[in-house]
C-alpha cells in the first residue's frame, strides 16, 4: 500500500462488514465503518429483553450458528477460536461454531480493531460519486457532512431499503431492482425456569409442519448463563407468509406477534414432548424481501432480516464496480448463510485492497 492515506467506508457492521473492515485494515486501509443500529451484529446481534419479574434475557434470535466449509473462512474462525471469540457447539456430528459469549462477539472483536473507526448510531442517507474528484461522499440522515472517501463497500440493506424512503422522505442512496426471492420467517424467544429434561437433543428442525421449522435450546451453546433454559423457535416461510399476507410489511400490532408467539408455541408443544409453561414469550419478525442487483449496483430492500433464497454473485464473490471503487457484499451474494456472508466480506476487502495499492 502507498503512503498516501486511503481511506474506505464500510457501511454495515453485519459479519460482511465487519470482516471486510478488519481485513482492510489489517492491509493497511483507513476504514471508518457506519452502522445505524446502536451496535454490531446485523443478523447475528443479540436480543435483550426483560422479563416481567425484571430477569434480564439474552437470546441469538437471527444466526443461532454457523458451518464451515471454505478453507480461508475455517483458516479464518481457528484465529476467531484462539482468541476465545467462537466455540464449537457440540450437539451433532456435524461441527458447528457460535460467538462466544454471544454470536454478535465476532462483530464486536472485528470492528474495534486498529485501523477501523466505529461510529454506531449514524445513519448513512446520502452515497455520491464525485466524477471529478474521484470520490465517494457521504453524508448523514441529519444532513452530516460524513467524509470523502476513496470506496466504499455497502452491506447494510437499511440504506438501500423502501423503509428508508418512509422514514426520511428521501430515496435509498442506491435503488434499482429485479425481484430476488427470500425466507422470511419468525422467531419465538422462551425462558424457562426449568430445563425441559423431556427433550433430548438442543437443537432439531422440524419435519412435515406448517408452522415450526426449526428450534434450539440458546442457553446450551458455549458461554451463555444457565439462569434458566432459554429457546428460540424459528417459524416456516409458509407460516410467516401467511401471516404476512394478512398484515402487509407494516410494523405488526402487539396483539397480532402475541398471536403468533402462541401458535408457533402450541407447535413446538405439538411435538409430543413434555413441554412446560414458560416464563416469557414474544416473538419477533424478521422478514423482508430482497430485490436483485442490476448493472449499475443499485439495491432495494424491505425491512428485516430474511434469508435471502439466491444467490446473485457466486463466482464473483461480491458485485464489484471497478471505476467507482464500489463493492457490494453480503450472504446474498454467495449463499444464505453466516459462511457466505464472511466469503462475500473477505472478496470485497480484497478486491478493494488491490485496486487501492494502484493509487
Amino acid at each position: 500500500m502507498n503512503t498516501v492515506a486511503t481511506k474506505v467506508a464500510v457501511v454495515g457492521s453485519g459479519i460482511a462488514g465487519s470482516v471486510c473492515a478488519s481485513s482492510l485494515a489489517k492491509n493497511g486501509v483507513s476504514v471508518t465503518l457506519f452502522e445505524s443500529a446502536r451496535g454490531p451484529g446485523g443478523r447475528m446481534s443479540q436480543r435483550r429483553e426483560v422479563s416481567e419479574d425484571g430477569k434480564e434475557l439474552v437470546f441469538d434470535h437471527g444466526a443461532p450458528f454457523f458451518t464451515v466449509n471454505n478453507a480461508e473462512v475455517l483458516g479464518l474462525v481457528r484465529e476467531w477460536e484462539s482468541r476465545g471469540l467462537v466455540a464449537e457447539w457440540k450437539q451433532r456430528l456435524t461441527k458447528r461454531y457460535v460467538g462466544v459469549p454471544g454470536m454478535n462477539a465476532i462483530c464486536k472483536a472485528l470492528c474495534q480493531e486498529p485501523g477501523v473507526e466505529r461510529k454506531f448510531g449514524v445513519g448513512v442517507g446520502r452515497m455520491e460519486w464525485l466524477e471529478s474528484e474521484n470520490l465517494w461522499s457521504l453524508t448523514g440522515l441529519d444532513g452530516q457532512n460524513l467524509g470523502q472517501f476513496q470506496g466504499v463497500v455497502a452491506s447494510d440493506k437499511n440504506i438501500v431499503s423502501p423503509r428508508f424512503t418512509s422514514v426520511t422522505g428521501r430515496p435509498p442512496p442506491l435503488a434499482k431492482l429485479q425481484d430476488i426471492p427470500v425466507i422470511p420467517c419468525f422467531a419465538l424467544m422462551l425462558a424457562f425456569a426449568e430445563p425441559l429434561s423431556a427433550i433430548p437433543i438442543k437443537g432439531f428442525t422440524m419435519i412435515n409442519s406448517e408452522v415450526l421449522s426449526w428450534a434450539h435450546c440458546d442457553s446450551s451453546k458455549p458461554g451463555r448463563s444457565a439462569a434458566s433454559e432459554r429457546w428460540v423457535l424459528h417459524s416456516t416461510m409458509e407460516y410467516a407468509n401467511s401471516v404476512i399476507a394478512q398484515t402487509g410489511l407494516q410494523k405488526l400490532s402487539e396483539a397480532t406477534l402475541k398471536k403468533v408467539a402462541e401458535e408457533i408455541f402450541h407447535e413446538f408443544q405439538s411435538t409430543g414432548l413434555s413441554i412446560s409453561q414458560p416464563f416469557f414469550k414474544k416473538a419477533h419478525r424478521c422478514c423482508s424481501f430482497w430485490k436483485r442487483l442490476v448493472p449499475g449496483f443499485q439495491l432495494r430492500f424491505w425491512r428485516g432480516s430474511a434469508f435471502p433464497a439466491t444467490s446473485i454473485a457466486k463466482e464473483e464473490k461480491c458485485l464489484w464496480e471497478k471505476n467507482k471503487r464500489l463493492a457490494i457484499a453480503g450472504d446474498f451474494c454467495v449463499s444464505p448463510n453466516i459462511e457466505g456472508a464472511i466469503v462475500s466480506g473477505i472478496a470485497a476487502a480484497s478486491k478493494l485492497t488491490e485496486m487501492l495499492s494502484c493509487l
